[in-house]
């Protein structure tokens, strides 16, 4: 629960960080189009995939540029990630705030689960013919079905709320958040036939590990640095203010809503604000080696409620169109009442939690106690 609060005060706040800069700055000093409020969010939470999937999306609503500055967004929010991350993470140490120990040892040894996991893996890769094909099909088929889902809403969009010059949102959306959802349809539907034991998870990690190295390497190389030079106060500007929110919320929101081990979890989030999911398990794996801190199960069960809709997700996809329909001032107003509610939520509900009996658990209640 504390892990989905800061999750996702850092990215709604993002928005809202970005417009208000937009609307005060960028607009009226720099003649940026207001759609640039929701370019930090779109390169750091987003990153690299996210920035290069909406460039489509920025050319058809007349932002071009858009397209470049996020994924220069993306690539100083990846560095300032790592490098600002370990510096954190080494103050932290200093202070005794974090114990991180050495790689060697029994810290560098896998656990028995972790041995589990490879065995199985080991084994589900053993048990198909030609498991590269195999893996390679069903990430075909979860874009395929991401494709017929887009098609289809649409459709719907362009025969009812979108015809004849009405609001068009869906028009605007990339493929890549429905794909996404594609391949939840896919894994499900794996699961119910019983044949989950033919998937190996490390397989499909390397597959999308290459396909987001393949993404950076080319996104870098058609980046436009005329583009970034023409812009280049509003770009620092912008990436000033990301990083600037997301140290905020890491030093002052997670401490006060996370009851225990705070920063070893709230530097994940910190990591994935301004990169990608490795860059938050990077950073975790640094200030907890052995995960003692319980980090990485946090970090992965607040994905479930996060990576669906903002991070690269459907309203990260929606969000420029929707700046674009409805004008920054409506887009502002709704993400800031987002942000807002999480941040009220958090510090009512977990930051007044208290130790239950010392039995390791925490239950709500009045800090004091």
């Amino acid at each position: 629960g504390p892990q989905v609060v800061v999750g996702q005060t850092m990215a709604w706040g993002q928005y809202v960080v970005g417009i208000l800069l937009a609307l005060l700055v960028l607009t009226p000093v720099f003649e940026l189009s207001p759609m640039a409020g929701a370019l930090i969010e779109i390169g750091f939470e987003g990153g690299h995939g996210t920035a290069a999937g909406m460039a489509g999306t920025f050319q058809d609503l007349g932002f071009p540029e858009g397209a470049d500055l996020a994924l220069g967004l993306a690539t100083v929010g990846l560095l300032a990630g790592v490098i600002g991350g370990t510096i954190l993470i080494n103050i932290a140490a200093r202070r005794g705030i974090v114990s991180p120990e050495s790689g060697g040892g029994e810290s560098a040894r896998p656990s028995v689960e972790e041995q589990a996991e490879l065995e199985k893996d080991y084994r589900h890769e053993r048990s198909t013919t030609d498991p590269l094909s195999v893996h390679l099909g069903l990430v075909g088929l979860a874009v395929l079905v991401g494709w017929g889902l887009l098609t289809a809403l649409q459709a719907i969009e362009s025969a009812t709320w979108g015809r004849d010059g009405g609001v068009e949102i869906l028009a605007h959306v990339p493929l890549f958040p429905m794909a996404m959802l594609g391949g939840v349809f896919i894994q499900l539907l794996v699961m119910r036939m019983g044949h989950e034991e033919h998937v190996s998870g490390r397989t499909m990690q390397r597959i999308s590990g290459f396909a987001l190295d393949f993404t950076i390497v080319a996104a870098l190389a058609t980046l436009s640095l005329q583009a970034l030079g023409e812009h280049l106060v509003p770009f620092l500007l912008l990436a000033v203010t990301g990083i600037a929110w997301s140290l905020l919320v890491l030093m002052v929101l997670a401490p006060r809503v996370i009851p225990y081990n705070w920063f070893e979890r709230g530097v994940g989030d910190f990591g994935q604000s301004m990169g990608v999911t490795v860059t938050g398990v990077l950073l975790m794996r640094m200030a907890d080696p052995r995960n003692e801190s319980g980090a990485l199960e946090s970090f992965g069960y607040k994905q479930m409620l996060f990576e669906p809709i903002v991070g690269g997700g459907l309203f990260t996809a929606a969000s420029v169109p929707l700046i674009y329909q409805f004008g920054p001032v409506a887009v502002l107003i709704g993400t800031a009442v987002v942000t807002l509610g999480w941040i009220i939520f958090g510090l009512l509900y977990f930051g007044r939690m208290v130790p239950d009996g010392g039995r390791g658990r925490w239950r709500p209640g009045r800090s004091s106690q």
